[in-house]
């Protein structure tokens, strides 16, 4: 007989911390629990215990807990990090203030470039010199060290980054240096390039380097905390945490490079929407979480998701922002949530977001003071939002607050309240399908060959009305929409990713050299994970290629076929890339192909989550049915509506719109002309009508 289990996701969002527990018997019967509760800064780790005791979670009893948060991200956007020195290859310090030639802001003669997080004076050199084909060139002189760190020392700094010059191609005197200062200043965060990236680019190594020295400390002690907290509470596991590369990690690992956890939030819920279409049989995915204050989208593509390492933060279009060069899930994220507010500009003009009322005020109807309407409040005032059921019935909807605010968006628009509202949600919709196309369209994908699965707060109450104007035929609203951020930390492996630059030509009797470079990672790969007590058996891997045309600048990432790299398999590779390019950029061109480097991703699994199927019950969801109401869908009309309980609903029902269901966490909005079933986890699936 099997014993029962326990599993644990939580996710700590800038407003709120989530939670999804699942407990399996011994019979294999699973409950699932879910719980909300304030985040806490900046001691992070206490709204973790918090919501661990609001969803009656004993750590004793857990099995497996997944971590993810924000700490990271909201240290580099607030400049919370600490003060960081610099040590690299002499003559080469000004790099990060030189950063790229690229101007977003084009035509204003007065742009500055972003100013580094090392000042000049925390900027140090050391002579040595590797080739680009890792040969040293000058031996490396560390006389100088012990004068460099005794001034960081009289400065403040409390994180040292090392990044040498081609130390992507032989790492032996960043390894060096790092040793020598872990000896001469014993316990100080420190950290160097090949630890975190082996590809080349020497601005964005060196910013990365930066970077993840500046949030090191932090990190390590949130999660140090973290980790003391649960102990105290009986847990007698160690978390694992949540990665931007859409799989988890160590503490241990993650807390000496903490800035693969960046954009661990977003990574999770994306890894999630790609398992739950393994679940269902939809592998071609359009995921969209809609949050409080961002929109963010992902394609998933044969069940695979997009992994990349050309990543900016703080970059838009008056600002070059900062590269960070780790494996982060490829998205597009924009600045519309519930809390976006809408506004009218001096020509007349209705925008909606990018700014937001965040959590305090927030939108109208928080009754917290906020006067600007949202897109929640045109929701509520378009009564797709049940008033008397705001945030599940925890808060009151304060409408006269609302009714106020959208009645001053149609004063300046000279329209009526009910046009400005409707004005907002089309307005809102427009600015989304514009960053699904992005994902979509825009890299050669045709969205209706997708399904669209919508999660966050505020994904099922627009997703309908989306997926009606990029053609696409079907929506999928998960279970547990509102936290299924934490949910895929439950469907994660453990996940690391490497990225080695090596550059070949895709002609006979190249093939040797790669498949050794792939051999050679994946035993890396094998001993990482063995010395943390994996069996090196158990560990899987994915081999990507990345090519480009000889002498272009930017490479095109291609999944290579299984088996091993051989010269007759190099021309079946070649067609590969070619496709590949083709359907991105539109065109092909004859010329030789060269390959810039691997990306190998390995991975175990580490108690992750298994679906049981549900019985079916009856097709008529009358007994699910709490009231009607007229709804306005904005486009569609007015339209009476049958109003459903989200808990009530059972796998097998099925029902007809115009109709919401209303989940304390979310709103469905189903649409006149479509039809909605629930499936056999939970999940409700919308086809759309003609």
């Amino acid at each position: 007989m099997a014993s029962s289990t326990t599993r644990v996701a939580t996710d700590v969002g800038g407003t709120f911390t989530d939670l999804v527990c699942f407990e399996t018997d011994e019979n294999g019967a699973s409950t699932v629990r879910t719980a909300k509760s304030d985040t806490t800064p900046p001691d992070f780790e206490q709204g973790v215990l918090n919501v661990l005791e609001k969803g009656n979670v004993d750590p004793g009893n857990v099995n497996f807990l997944a971590h993810g948060t924000t700490v990271v991200i909201n240290a580099l956007t607030e400049r919370k990090g600490v003060k960081v020195g610099l040590i690299t290859t002499e003559g080469f310090r000004d790099i990060l203030e030189i950063a790229r030639g690229n101007r977003p802001d084009f035509f204003n003669l007065h742009y500055k470039k972003p100013e580094p997080f090392v000042p000049r004076y925390l900027r140090r050199e050391l002579p040595g010199r590797m080739t680009y084909r890792g040969e040293e060139m000058t031996p490396l002189d560390l006389s100088g060290l012990p004068g460099i760190l005794e001034g960081f020392k009289a400065e403040g700094v409390e994180a040292v980054a090392v990044c040498f010059i081609h130390s992507y191609a032989n790492p032996s005197h960043e390894q060096a240096t790092l040793a020598e200062i872990e000896k001469l200043w014993p316990g100080v965060s420190a950290v160097s390039s090949h630890q975190i990236t082996r590809e080349w680019r020497e601005y964005e190594r060196t910013n990365t380097a930066v970077l993840s020295a500046y949030v090191q400390p932090i990190a390590e002690r949130y999660l140090s905390r973290l980790n003391d907290g649960l102990a105290s509470r009986g847990f007698n596991g160690s978390p694992y945490i949540m990665q931007s590369n859409c799989g988890v990690d160590s503490l241990e690992s993650v807390s000496r490079i903490p800035i693969t956890m960046v954009e661990s939030g977003p990574a999770s819920g994306f890894w999630g929407a790609a398992e739950l279409g393994k679940l269902i049989d939809e592998p071609n995915i359009l995921a969209l979480d809609i949050g409080g204050t961002t929109a963010k989208c992902s394609l998933i593509e044969n069940g695979q998701i997009k992994i990349m390492t050309d990543y900016w933060i703080e970059k838009d279009r008056t600002s070059a922002g900062y590269p960070i060069m780790v494996p982060v899930v490829d998205l597009v994220e924009i600045g519309n949530g519930g809390g976006s507010i809408a506004w009218v500009d001096d020509f007349g003009k209705l925008h909606v977001g990018p700014q937001s009322a965040g959590a305090l005020p927030g939108p109208a109807a928080y009754g917290k003071g906020g006067k600007e309407a949202t897109t929640t409040d045109a929701n509520l005032y378009l009564r797709r939002i049940n008033k008397n059921y705001f945030c599940g019935g925890e808060i009151d909807a304060d409408m006269d607050a609302a009714n106020s605010a959208i009645s001053s968006v149609a004063g300046k628009l000279g329209v009526s309240e009910q046009e400005a509202a409707r004005g907002i949600v089309r307005i809102a919709n427009n600015n989304m399908v514009n960053a699904l196309k992005l994902v979509s369209l825009n890299r050669g994908f045709d969205p209706r060959d997708f399904t669209l699965v919508a999660f966050g707060g505020g994904g099922a109450m627009h997703a309908v009305a989306l997926a009606a104007e990029l053609g696409v035929k079907k929506v999928v609203v998960p279970a547990g929409a509102s936290v299924f951020s934490a949910w895929g930390m439950m469907m994660s492996d453990l996940r690391r990713d490497f990225f080695v630059t090596r550059l070949a030509d895709l002609a006979e009797g190249a093939a040797k050299g790669i498949e050794a470079l792939f051999a050679e990672t994946e035993d890396q790969a094998r001993a990482q994970f063995e010395a943390e007590g994996i069996d090196p058996t158990k560990v899987s891997f994915l081999r990507f290629g990345k090519f480009r045309y000889q002498n272009q600048e930017h490479t095109t990432e291609v999944l290579l076929p299984d088996g091993a790299v051989s010269d007759a398999r190099l021309a079946e590779i070649e067609a590969l890339f070619h496709e590949t390019y083709e359907r991105e950029y539109t065109y092909r061109l004859d010329a030789p192909v060269e390959m810039v480097g691997i990306h190998l991703v390995a991975s175990a699994e580490v108690g992750k989550l298994t679906m049981a199927a549900q019985p079916f019950g009856e097709a008529d969801a009358g007994a699910a049915q709490k009231a009607t109401r007229v709804v306005d869908y904005a486009l569609d009309g007015e339209h009476e509506s049958i109003i459903y309980d989200g808990p009530s609903l059972k796998p097998g029902m099925e029902f007809a719109g115009p109709a919401i269901v209303e989940d304390p966490g979310t709103t469905i909005v189903v649409n006149p002309r479509s039809s909605a079933r629930v499936d056999a986890y939970g999940n409700v699936h919308i086809e759309l009508g003609e």
